[in-house]
């Protein structure tokens, strides 16, 4: 087997033939054999966009609580380890070793009661998801939180049954894997709901797939703007909720004007927990003021000013913009700009166009990395106003844009977690 981490995550690569195959009759068979039965509240969070930022909230509100989180998320941006927290920390790589050690034992029929058994391919992520469980159990955590890595009704956190869940947002993204249409990536997405628990639903234009579908489990919708919602003060906001309000609250660390609606989503969770897990006034404004979510609107100290977003998607693009088109203006905001070239490319680039100036171009070095002359092109094509200039990768856009930018200016480095990965490294930045 496999000794080191990265020697792990190598081996993990190679066993299934596809990156993403979705479906949960492999999952759950080798979770049947690991007999990974959680005897703690468990909340899954899905959605297009702000998964990672209702899953830090809530980690960050049940631990000012004194409660023990277990927070599972993806992708990562520097290290695996980023994607397992226990209390708040990044569980160790011997941890992680030893989990996928156990986990290959079974899936491969080593268990001596199994001899007869079949090997079963797991993918790489199906295999994280599997050994941030088994180590939530180990740890014996108050509370686990599991954040959704594509679509939700085949993805490999939904063999797990959510006492609550969430759907953040639905918009058009993976469409390969999900549909076409809104409608059909909502059903997808409202697949991680349970029978008899409450679905939350924090998109204000709610999918009439997600009503049909918790009205046929029989499971209890709240959306936002109904059951729940909030009101921005000068400096604080409401919320209200099923449980009642809770006024002046302050507001979350992580910036961006949409930030509120994830928030609600996290609280109405807690509502929905509330004889579970019950949180205080004090714990609620305490997880608020110290949530943190690298590669969210982060901005780097220092000048000029420095934006990371991972938006990859026309819809945090625009979110993106709207949270840039609200800061004091500048002279000039260069770009640093890397995809996937499986994404919308041209999407993003229409949703950013005028915030932006002159673009940076760099191609990602991955199997789905676009290079620089294909984003390039795309560009041109959208007619974005701006110059357009390749490098050959995104640490030398990063070197040209700070040689170049005056301390007023503004670069935005933004559209895929790579490209937010290599700027953290470029600037030093640990991600906590």
């Amino acid at each position: 087997m496999p000794k080191t981490l990265a020697d792990w995550l190598i081996y993990l690569e190679s066993l299934h033939p596809k990156t993403i195959a979705l479906g949960l009759t492999r999952v759950a068979e080798v979770k049947q054999r690991l007999h990974l039965d959680a005897d703690f509240p468990l909340i899954v969070v899905g959605g297009t966009n702000g998964k990672g930022s209702v899953c830090a909230m809530l980690e960050s509100i049940l631990h000012a609580a004194g409660y023990r989180v277990g927070c599972y998320t993806s992708p990562h941006l520097l290290h695996y380890n980023e994607r397992v927290r226990i209390a708040k920390q990044h569980v160790s790589d011997d941890e992680l070793c030893a989990s996928f050690a156990e986990i290959e034992k079974v899936r491969v029929g080593r268990d001596s009661s199994r001899q007869d058994e079949d090997d079963i391919p797991l993918t790489y992520f199906e295999f994280g998801t599997l050994a941030a469980m088994q180590l939530f159990i180990d740890h014996k955590v108050d509370v686990a939180i599991l954040e959704v890595g594509l679509g939700g009704r085949l993805d490999a956190v939904n063999v797990f049954d959510a006492d609550c869940a969430v759907v953040t947002s639905v918009d058009i993204d993976h469409t390969d894997y999900l549909g076409e249409t809104r409608e059909e990536i909502a059903f997808e997405k409202a697949g991680i709901f349970r029978q008899g628990r409450v679905a939350i639903c924090a998109d204000s234009d709610v999918p009439q797939a997600v009503s049909d579908h918790v009205n046929n489990i029989g499971a209890e919708l709240w959306c936002i703007g109904s059951e729940f919602g909030f009101k921005a003060h000068q400096g604080q906001w409401d919320y209200r909720g099923k449980a009642g309000a809770r006024s002046a609250l302050p507001y979350p660390a992580l910036r961006g004007s949409f930030q509120l609606h994830n928030a609600s989503a996290a609280l109405a969770a807690l509502d929905a927990l509330k004889e579970k897990l019950p949180v205080s006034m004090a714990a609620i404004r305490r997880g608020l003021t110290e949530v943190h979510l690298a590669g969210r609107f982060q901005f780097i100290p220092g000048k000029p000013q420095m934006i990371l977003d991972v938006a990859h998607n026309p819809h945090a693009a625009r979110t993106l913009a709207q949270n840039l088109s609200g800061l004091p203006p500048c002279p000039h905001t260069y770009a640093v700009f890397a995809m996937l070239k499986d994404k919308d490319m041209a999407g993003v680039a229409a949703a950013m166009n005028p915030h932006i100036d002159t673009w940076l171009v760099a191609g990602i070095v991955a199997p789905r990395g676009a290079s620089a002359e294909e984003l390039a092109n795309v560009l041109h094509l959208a007619g974005v106003r701006g110059e357009v200039i390749c490098f050959p990768d995104i640490a030398a856009a990063i070197v040209h844009a700070c040689d170049v930018a005056d301390d007023n200016d503004r670069i935005a480095i933004f559209g895929s977690f790579y490209t937010v990965a290599a700027a953290l490294q470029a600037r030093g930045v640990r991600v906590t």
